[in-house]
């Protein structure tokens, strides 16, 4: 059996599907006592906050210091934009010199190679490839495209089983290969196709991480694309609360509930801001790389709570593909991790993981080793 007819035969049921590309909006999480800022540090009694454009998206970071003079904060908002930057030169689709789109038009199969934050990127990837049986899989750009999610933009018509078949020849992560000695990336075949859209994001929160842990700032919130990561605590001395979105109709916000955060990460994929209608059809943003069409099950969003924020963005994406069952799979993994569902009456329906559960009652989130 070939490996995309292999994948057909375990994603063949339409109840699981996989997904990579996540709305620019955040979809999900709602960062508490982060206000509108403006593009130059705003001083808020002890806090300072950042904001600013970023992979097709916004930044958000809010830092808290006892003193901070003009030259700190230039320092931090400088490194800050530095990392992101980097994140984004490498692994953006949109980008026609970025390394990502670099190993796209490579032809053969012999190794491309990758800068070590790629190279990162990628190793996380595939193991969590592996570890969800395919719910993640970031060769899934073919199909991002075809439904028009990705860079070339919606087509007249969405894409027939033939097209979508012939698609999945060419995707899947087994296909793929990284060499950490020679910091290199191998595809077996020349038109296999990246997408980091599900991860990059996360990666490029813990790079703004690495770069105020080197500035030595003790306590902050980093939020990129809605993907959160913090450290210590917030300018009332207690730890970060951040707010798990519930959907609205119309597009608006409420908080579904609070999450206390010090020192770890938290990212949510939702099925409820990126989609369009076909005749009354909802098109989910969320593919599955193994049926290689958009989810149609009653989880609306995923929230991963862990110590690195780009394994929480793709755990977050991955289980939310694999909508009710994926509820399992997180428990097994010991995974901190809430499901909002919709029930028979279109009524969301939260329910949490035995790790997410012990964070709200203890009041305290997971450490970073």
């Amino acid at each position: 059996m070939t490996s995309a007819s292999a994948r057909r035969a375990r994603g063949s049921d339409n109840s699981i599907r996989p997904t990579l590309l996540k709305t620019g909006l955040g979809a999900g999480l709602l960062t508490l006592a982060l206000t509108a800022c403006q593009q130059q540090p705003e001083p808020i009694g002890r806090a300072h906050q950042f904001s600013g454009p970023t992979m097709g998206t916004r930044y958000r970071i809010k830092v808290v210091m006892d003193e901070a003079s003009s030259q700190q904060l230039y320092d931090i908002e400088k490194a800050s934009t530095t990392a992101l930057e980097n994140v984004n030169a490498k692994m953006s689709n949109y980008l026609e010199d970025s390394e990502v789109s670099g190993i796209n038009a490579a032809v053969g199969n012999e190794p491309f190679p990758v800068s070590s934050d790629t190279l990162e990127v990628l190793q996380h990837a595939l193991e969590i490839s592996s570890t969800t049986m395919g719910a993640f899989d970031i060769t899934v750009a073919p199909l991002v495209d075809a439904w028009g999610f990705g860079p070339p933009g919606r087509a007249p018509e969405p894409p027939d089983k033939q097209e979508i078949d012939r698609i999945l020849e060419r995707t899947g992560w087994e296909m793929l290969r990284v060499d950490r000695a020679s910091s290199s990336v191998t595809k077996d075949r020349s038109d296999l196709s990246l997408d980091l859209s599900a991860i990059a994001k996360g990666y490029a929160v813990d790079q703004v991480a690495d770069a105020l842990d080197a500035l030595g700032i003790d306590n902050y919130m980093i939020e990129v694309g809605g993907e959160v990561r913090t450290k210590g605590l917030n300018e009332q001395d207690e730890p970060w609360r951040i707010g798990i979105e519930r959907p609205m109709p119309g597009g608006d916000q409420a908080i579904e509930l609070i999450v206390p955060m010090s020192n770890s990460s938290m990212a949510t994929s939702g099925d409820y801001r990126n989609y369009y209608e076909i005749d009354g059809e909802r098109i989910s943003h969320t593919i599955d790389p193994r049926s290689g069409y958009p989810i149609t099950h009653s989880v609306a969003s995923v929230t991963v709570v862990g110590p690195l924020c780009v394994r929480a963005d793709a755990y977050a994406t991955a289980l939310l593909v694999l909508g009710p069952e994926g509820f399992d799979l997180a428990e097994e993994l010991g995974l901190a991790a809430y499901f909002l569902q919709r029930d028979k009456e279109n009524v969301f329906v939260g329910r949490m993981t035995t790790a997410f559960k012990q964070i709200l009652e203890s009041g305290e989130s997971i450490q970073i080793d």
